[in-house]
């Protein structure tokens, strides 16, 4: 009960009087427009722990090469190919683990996105702060056509497809010998895609459209994280 309550004040009613007030004051009072403010706002918080996990991630992708040799290399002894794997990733600063550490700082925002919108987008606006206008009527529907209350299959296939692109960039490079690492490259690139757009397909719109924007966001962060990879390498080069 308890843990309930710090996550009802700490993330579902900020969230939830975010949602109202950015909804009051838009002009047109475009839902849709506020889910995506209210989509940028999140992403600009998380953004520092973001980044260092796509940074993560990519440098993981780059050593892929040399993560497929050692596991050639001690593929006998399971204890060594560890240990060798961690050296490995001590020597290039890197912390496998790093990029789960978003993951589970979204999770209860999504939760909470999806009472949120499940609930709001219904009428149900218990939980607003006094300093918070309650509006007469809350429109669901986003650029006048679009209701983001119900499910719809296009935000679906978009967030689904955009996921796709993410993973397709991160994807690392693996030999068509290493028959785990090949199903794993597969299961991330092409079925947790098909799977969120089959999750997606029955939720409230405004959770794919969350979902949508929050991975382009991604996608705009790892092009830079590539950008500035190339651009160091570079510079290592005109040194030497």
């Amino acid at each position: 009960m308890f843990l309930l309550d710090i996550y009802s004040e700490v993330i579902y009613r900020p969230l939830l009087n975010l949602l109202i007030y950015f909804y009051n004051i838009i002009p047109g009072h475009d839902i849709g427009l506020v889910i995506i403010l209210l989509t940028i706002i999140i992403r600009l918080i998380l953004a520092p722990s973001m980044h260092k996990s796509l940074k993560s991630q990519q440098k993981m992708s780059s050593l892929q090469p040399k993560l497929n040799e050692l596991r050639e290399k001690h593929k006998n002894d399971k204890e060594g190919q560890a240990k060798a794997m961690m050296d490995l990733y001590k020597e290039h600063q890197i912390n496998p683990l790093s990029s789960c550490l978003p993951l589970l700082i979204q999770l209860p925002i999504l939760i909470a996105l999806y009472q949120v919108f499940s609930k709001a987008l219904h009428g149900n606006l218990d939980g607003l702060y006094t300093f918070v206008a309650r509006p007469e009527f809350l429109d669901p529907t986003f650029l006048n056509f679009l209701d983001l209350s119900q499910p719809n299959i296009v935000l679906a296939i978009l967030a689904g497809a955009l996921q796709f692109w993410q993973s397709r960039m991160m994807a690392p490079k693996v030999k068509s010998s290493d028959a785990t690492a090949a199903a794993m490259a597969i299961q991330t690139t092409y079925v947790l895609p098909l799977l969120s757009i089959f999750i997606a397909w029955r939720l409230p719109a405004g959770l794919p459209l969350y979902w949508a924007v929050t991975t382009l966001f991604a996608i705009g962060q790892q092009y830079f994280i590539i950008w500035q990879s190339k651009k160091d390498e570079a510079k290592i080069v005109a040194i030497k």
